[in-house]
């Protein structure tokens, strides 16, 4: 395990605490890990974490010893939504409320996202999940968006981005019905990237965290930019030319014929 840089640590050491709920945040190696935690509402998120989260990312989105994120529910759990004594502030502003302000800092990441998921992934916790680049599931893992069975309307920014990734038709199937579905449906759909059982769910974000870290940090924000559609003509034209400027192709290319893995060291620029 490589230590946390200072600013990391103090976030980890600090969490946040309303009552028994917090988010937490370990640092391992080139991976950040935020672990959502309210054991008593099956990690429901609470209005301060909702509120802390983009703080949390704000502060690691430009460590240079950060190559990627997971996001994660405490125990068997990954998150049951927002927690419902929050509702009337969540209600009352729409889609400019704290939880959708947290769904699109957390989609904004500049670093790859994962979200490792187990047992409960609903409402709030779908709607974060889904933020996220990738979902690994445990086949234990259950989701759904409930606001149909509880009279209310879904936030636009999510309700397009559901769709996005899954398509009309399970979107709407999703928010129609209010249902569960169990993992097996969400893959199908393409809301889960891949299954595994329970106790190979941890090794296989490892793998996939520390396969995402060893390539060139330049080709993954690329694509990840061009992917989500936030790259326009100019911005596309400014990658290229990183490819001329930073070294890395030269430094692929000579890794493959050298059979050695690559050094890659470009990083963003601060401030990018």
């Amino acid at each position: 395990m490589v230590a946390a840089p200072a600013n990391v640590g103090q976030v980890a050491r600090e969490g946040v605490h309303v009552s028994d709920a917090e988010l937490t945040v370990e640092v391992t190696g080139p991976v950040a890990t935020v672990v959502i935690s309210n054991p008593a509402r099956r990690n429901a998120m609470t209005a301060a974490m909702w509120r802390q989260l983009p703080e949390l990312l704000d502060r690691l989105e430009p460590d240079p010893d950060v190559r990627a994120l997971v996001l994660t529910g405490a125990g068997d759990a990954f998150c049951a939504g927002a927690d419902l004594n929050d509702l009337a502030e969540l209600l009352d502003a729409g889609d400019a409320s704290i939880a959708v302000a947290a769904e699109e800092r957390l989609a904004s990441f500049a670093k790859p996202t994962v979200a490792a998921i187990r047992g409960a992934c609903v409402g709030g916790g779908c709607q974060l999940a889904v933020a996220c680049d990738l979902r690994i599931a445990a086949d234990d893992a259950r989701f759904g968006v409930p606001p149909a069975r509880l009279g209310l309307v879904y936030p636009a920014p999510t309700t397009r981005r559901l769709t996005r990734l899954v398509g009309p038709s399970a979107a709407k199937h999703l928010l129609f019905t209010a249902e569960l579905i169990d993992v097996e449906r969400a893959l199908r759909v393409g809301l889960v990237d891949e299954v595994l059982t329970g106790d190979r769910l941890a090794a296989r974000v490892d793998d996939l965290t520390a396969a995402i870290a060893q390539r060139s940090a330049m080709s993954v924000a690329a694509a990840k930019e061009i992917v989500d559609d936030r790259a326009g003509p100019a911005r596309v034209a400014w990658w290229h030319r990183k490819v001329a400027t930073s070294g890395e192709a030269r430094e692929g290319v000579a890794a493959v014929a050298e059979r050695r893995t690559p050094r890659f060291a470009w990083q963003p620029p601060v401030g990018d």
